[in-house]
């Protein structure tokens, strides 16, 4: 007779039972790239994006404020490696100091995922959770409230992000903080809609029926259903966080000068070498334009795959 379930599993340890997420979510990722080829491609980016940021210091030829060149015999640059066009040693040339572009580009990938990243965790969180709260207290609170995201809704995130970067100063935190203040209230009001209707629901009516607390039911019925909405937004802003970044960086206002990001690249290209130097502008331009359309298809693909509505198409 068997006693126990460790005695049926096999030799590695894992039983079949062990397994069976893993193969669900197999099975999902495939439907979901022979159904949705343009969202796996967006999803394709977005890991190759993970990698090249995890595996910067490792994959990057040269160190991103290395003045890269001939020196003299004191070690100083002799600028022989100014403005160098692609070539075998610099696949995407130098910059106006010889510092390899390359190197910069995959650095660079580094500060759009950390703002990219820190920016959407903290700001859906926030976004969600006044959203949950304020709509399901309803009357006054939500309409209080609802002003006050009108408010803020006025001016494009960008002219927010400028404003609050202007006064506090310039650092890859603040940057962050920005863009979440930014973003907080157009997320408020897309989750609010969804709480609407959730909150109406036969399940949330009963389970008010039945004497559950508030708490319980924002975050035990209704927050679970709106999951789906907040990942298809969270993909979105991922790509605008980064274009973000990129405008507050160019604009001298984003992360310090010191530190290798895309908007930093284009900014010191469009103030003098755009024209002599076209390369040190078209590489992180492009680095840009590929991830936000990354972002984009991935979360488009994933709006089509939890909308009801739109699964068929």
């Amino acid at each position: 007779m068997i006693e126990n379930e460790a005695e049926i599993r096999p030799a590695g340890g894992l039983s079949t039972g062990a397994l069976a997420p893993l193969y669900g979510w197999y099975r999902w990722t495939y439907r979901f790239c022979r159904t949705k080829p343009l969202g796996a491609i967006g999803g394709f980016i977005t890991v190759v994006l993970i990698l090249i940021a995890i595996l910067a210091p490792v994959i990057a030829p040269y160190h991103p404020k290395d003045i890269n060149g001939p020196k003299d015999t004191l070690g100083v640059s002799i600028n022989e490696a100014v403005h160098l066009p692609p070539q075998a040693q610099f696949p995407f040339g130098t910059d106006h100091v010889g510092r390899d572009l390359l190197s910069r580009v995959i650095h660079g990938a580094r500060i759009s995922l950390y703002v990219g990243f820190g920016s959407v965790i903290l700001g859906v969180t926030l976004g969600a959770t006044l959203a949950l709260i304020t709509t399901y207290a309803g009357k006054y609170v939500d309409l209080s409230f609802q002003r006050l995201v009108d408010a803020m809704m006025a001016l494009p995130g960008l002219i927010i992000a400028l404003a609050i970067v202007a006064v506090i100063g310039s650092s890859m935190q603040n940057v962050i903080l920005a863009i979440v203040i930014g973003m907080v209230a157009p997320l408020v009001r897309t989750v609010r809609s969804q709480v609407l209707t959730l909150k109406e629901t036969d399940y949330v009516l009963a389970a008010r029926a039945v004497g559950a607390s508030s708490k319980r039911i924002i975050f035990r019925h209704i927050a679970p259903n709106c999951f789906a909405v907040v990942l298809v937004i969270a993909t979105y802003y991922l790509g605008l966080a980064i274009t973000i970044e990129a405008s507050l960086s160019f604009l001298g206002v984003g992360v310090p000068p010191d530190v290798p990001s895309w908007g930093g690249i284009l900014k010191r290209a469009a103030e003098e070498h755009v024209k002599t130097a076209p390369h040190v502008a078209i590489f992180p331009g492009v680095a840009i334009f590929i991830v936000v359309l990354g972002f984009n298809l991935l979360g488009d693909a994933l709006r089509d795959v939890f909308d009801p509505k739109l699964r068929g198409r």
